[in-house]
């Protein structure tokens, strides 16, 4: 530690790594210390000169006498200071909620603007554009950001406050970090540095302001949004687009004490863009997040089993339109591999993979390459499915063991070998598993498939439940009869052994559902994070009808297990 001073006050200068690295600048928010980077700043020093400093009137720091020697004047005096004694040219700035709110003001501050190579933001907006939202934004997302800044307004209340946070503020604080048993943070002086920060609010939040007439600042800006953060709104943040021509958005599922829960994914994004504006190669990530970015689906990386034929192609084909990378995996590599190439035809991205879903090792295999070669997906469509079709006491056990080794096992190993990626590094995702109107609408003709497709309902209603905390969505999609090759391609036992493929096949046909619109109806399911999707009339009516009457749905079990065995018969 070394000791900066700075007008009024003295600074604790706090640094680590080689000195000679890229240095990044870590300010921390109210009513934390220097401290709360611990993680992330252990993360930084092999690369970086990692810089941190107790703010004015936080932890070991000064404290100056008048609320007024908090504005941001003297902010800016101190960042000043701090950069004139660690003697770099640029440094990389990341703030942290308070840290981040001045942040935002001092990168187009003349005389700090030019030293600041980029500057990563989490949990604080610009005061300014935050002012805008208030008066521009819909009526109904203001409320909501205004519910949220509810403390604003109470801090400026005299003497109240102050009562209340030396009453409640260390178990709040406790309680919210979840920092029982780790030294530092929330620091000891927690309580002195609550009252003294609260002049950070009283000398900057009510002050008269203008909406920005140009961007506030031409600085390479990374804004990372913490999804679960009960202080900044996801409306407030979007709107930041309209100040910054050079955004990067990112996200992670966690709460306001990102620097706490989720320190890797923290440290490396912030690897990832100082080492980008450095002039490395942007990651998948930051071209996805990239400014002038088109859609929800740009350069995201989406990974297709049984992509080549049907609802896969289909879907596939939709992700790439809308600019996504595709994996299209098949059991058939030269069915991926003419998926692919239509994907590349009209100016996508995509790559063909051979993959038997029912294989655990090559699924494990298929997992591994999909990672090393082209990274972490970041939503999974599990597709892959066969059928047979008879009686239940015409199906042999290699039928039902065929069966659920691609139906359930493929989707089983899909879930838990990318969910595990997806969870590893903590940036949640999406998987999507194809199911069917059968698994709530059984058939005496289909117990194997019907079985299989329940249990991928059921699954991914558990794993929609366990992985949420990880902000990984899971959606079960349950098509009627859709106008693909399965029926063609189905097993037939028993009374349909003879001759039903063929006019089972032209039956799903003259339905006249292309896959196509069960592809539109995954990515609209993924954008909304849908849980359960039932597709076409068929497949909404079954759902329905399954909820409301499970006696009605068995007595249409029989009767549908009747017709076929009829179209069977005659033909």
């Amino acid at each position: 530690m070394r000791w900066v001073e700075s007008g009024d006050v003295r600074l604790a200068l706090f640094e680590q790594g080689d000195p000679a690295a890229p240095t990044v600048l870590l300010v921390h928010g109210y009513p934390d210390t220097h401290r709360v980077w611990d993680e992330v700043a252990s993360l930084l020093e092999d690369r970086f000169h990692v810089v941190r400093y107790d703010v004015r009137g936080a932890g070991l720091s000064g404290a100056p006498r008048a609320t007024e020697g908090y504005d941001y004047d003297h902010l800016a005096a101190d960042m000043t200071a701090v950069l004139d004694t660690v003697g770099k040219p640029g440094v990389h700035l990341v703030g942290h909620d308070w840290g981040s709110i001045q942040g935002w003001r001092l990168i187009g501050r003349p005389g700090i603007e030019e030293r600041i190579l980029s500057f990563t933001s989490v949990g604080g907006p610009h005061l300014d554009q935050a002012a805008h939202f208030v008066r521009h934004g819909r009526p109904r997302e203001v409320a909501g950001q205004l519910l949220r800044s509810w403390y604003i307004g109470a801090f400026q209340i005299p003497v109240i406050p102050e009562l209340v946070l030396r009453a409640v503020l260390p178990r709040v604080m406790r309680r919210s970090v979840r920092a029982a048993g780790r030294p530092g943070h929330p620091a000891d002086t927690l309580v002195r540095d609550g009252l003294n920060g609260l002049g950070l609010y009283r000398a900057n939040m009510l002050t008269r302001r203008g909406t920005p007439a140009e961007p506030v600042s031409r600085t390479p800006v990374q804004l990372i949004e913490t999804t679960r953060d009960p202080f900044v709104s996801s409306a407030l943040l979007a709107s930041t687009r309209l100040w910054v021509p050079k955004l990067w958005h990112r996200r992670i599922p966690a709460g306001h004490w990102a620097q706490r829960s989720h320190p890797r994914v923290l440290a490396r994004m912030i690897a990832e863009f100082a080492e980008h504006v450095e002039g490395a190669p942007p990651s998948r990530e930051l071209r996805g997040d990239r400014p002038g970015r088109r859609g929800p689906y740009d350069d995201r990386l989406v990974v297709v089993t049984g992509a080549g034929s049907g609802i896969g192609r289909a879907t596939a084909r939709a992700f790439a339109a809308h600019g996504a990378e595709v994996i299209c995996a098949d059991i058939d590599l030269g069915a991926a591999g003419r998926t692919v190439r239509g994907i590349v035809a009209g100016g996508g991205t995509a790559h063909a993979q051979q993959v038997d879903v029912a294989d655990a090792t090559g699924m494990e295999e298929f997992a591994r390459t999909v990672r090393d070669r082209y990274g972490v997906p970041d939503i999974v469509v599990n597709n892959a499915g066969i059928a047979v079709a008879g009686p239940f006491l015409a199906h042999s056990v290699d039928d039902w063991r065929r069966t659920l080794d691609v139906n359930l096992w493929g989707v089983i190993h899909g879930c838990r070998l990318f969910a595990a990626q997806m969870a590893e590094r903590g940036q949640g995702g999406h998987i999507v598993n194809v199911a069917s109107l059968a698994a709530f609408l059984p058939s005496r003709l289909l117990p194997a498939y019907s079985t299989s497709k329940a249990a991928v309902k059921m699954l991914s209603d558990c794993l929609r439940a366990e992985l949420a905390g990880q902000g990984i969505g899971v959606t079960a999609i349950c098509p009627g009869f859709v106008s693909t090759a399965i029926a063609r391609n189905a097993t037939y036992v028993g009374e349909l052994a003879e001759g039903t493929g063929k006019p089972a096949g032209r039956a799903l046909a003259a339905r006249g559902y292309p896959p196509e619109r069960v592809a539109a109806h995954i990515l609209r399911a993924v954008h909304r994070d849908l849980p359960v999707v039932a597709v076409n009339a068929e497949g909404k009516i079954g759902y329905a009808l399954s909820r409301i009457s499970p006696a009605a749905v068995r007595r249409l079990a029989r009767l549908a297990g009747g017709e076929i065995s009829r179209l069977a018969n005659k033909h």
